[in-house]
């Protein structure tokens, strides 16, 4: 994601770092719902942004292909 002093990161976010940063947001939700500690909910939701964008990038790449 862009990083900047002033503004909302959303407004320079793709589409598939917005996908992923709202399913973060519900992930997140639940996990402090589930009392799980702060350092293990920023591992866990590191861990899932990860494998998301991965995910989402390479379905994209395929599709560019065909």
């Amino acid at each position: 994601m862009a990083r900047h002093a002033q503004g909302n990161i959303r407004d320079t976010a793709s589409i598939e770092q917005l996908v992923v940063f709202t399913n973060l947001e519900s992930l997140n939700s639940v996990f402090i719902r589930q009392e799980l500690p702060q350092s293990e909910r920023l591992r866990q939701l590191n861990k899932i942004a990860i494998s998301q964008m991965h995910t989402l990038l390479a379905a994209n790449n395929v599709k560019r292909l065909k």
